[in-house]
């Protein structure tokens, strides 16, 4: 794959103290723009995958975030360039406004407050949330909540966007809603989902995870048909 990857894996292999053989040597490219499905069944290795990408695992093998190797010196850099946005908003809400939880992430990162509240409305304003601002996460919707939850992570300015099961807890037009949403915004996503149907309306291409490795790749519809998701 060209050297442009945003994200780079190279061998990658992983045991947890009980011996469990996590990854097995996973290889892995996200090119720029590109929206890749992340399949596979529980206990495949996907959570496993993704907790080295921002270093809260570490393995053998090789792993590069928009060229920068994933090591204990470059963690605070990695974790700007790649932005988790985690299955249950209410893990990433916890503030008393929408725009102090959307504020939080650059105020972190020692802005001046009035620029971390700037950069905060501008997020709000791009997943169209911005009338929220004062309001508090807990009287929100669950599609509203993770609207702010991608501010909070757009906010950041990441090159990455990591959506974990993005459309749990979100009843149909808030799931179509959130689809109009993600399509709109330019960085390169890795999609982690149960939601075929999701999936293929967003991605360009899936990766099938199987004992702790990638066992297919191609378009969502090619690998769902192959692996027996649908």
């Amino acid at each position: 794959m060209p050297k442009s990857s945003l994200i780079r894996v190279r061998n990658l292999r992983f045991r947890y103290p009980d011996g469990t053989q996590a990854l097995d040597g996973v290889a892995f490219d996200l090119l720029p723009g590109e929206c890749v499905a992340v399949l596979g069944p529980n206990g495949s290795g996907k959570t496993t995958f993704l907790m080295h990408l921002n270093g809260l695992l570490s393995g053998e093998g090789e792993i590069s975030i928009c060229g920068i190797p994933v090591q204990k010196n470059t963690l605070p850099e990695i974790r700007q360039k790649i932005g988790f946005v985690f299955q249950n908003s209410d893990d990433q809400l916890f503030m008393p406004t929408v725009l102090d939880d959307v504020a939080f992430g650059p105020l972190n990162l020692g802005m001046a407050p009035e620029q971390a509240s700037d950069r905060a409305r501008r997020a709000l304003e791009q997943v169209g949330m911005q009338h929220a601002q004062g309001k508090a996460p807990y009287h929100l919707s669950a599609g509203q909540k993770k609207r702010v939850a991608i501010a909070g992570v757009l906010a950041m300015e990441p090159a990455i966007l990591v959506l974990d099961e993005p459309t749990t807890f979100l009843d149909p037009p808030g799931r179509r809603a959130l689809l109009e949403l993600l399509k709109t915004l330019p960085q390169a996503k890795l999609l982690v989902t149960h939601d075929v149907g999701f999936a293929m309306d967003l991605a360009d291409r899936a990766v099938f995870f199987d004992q702790g490795n990638i066992t297919a790749t191609g378009t969502v519809e090619h690998v769902a048909e192959k692996c027996g998701w649908r």
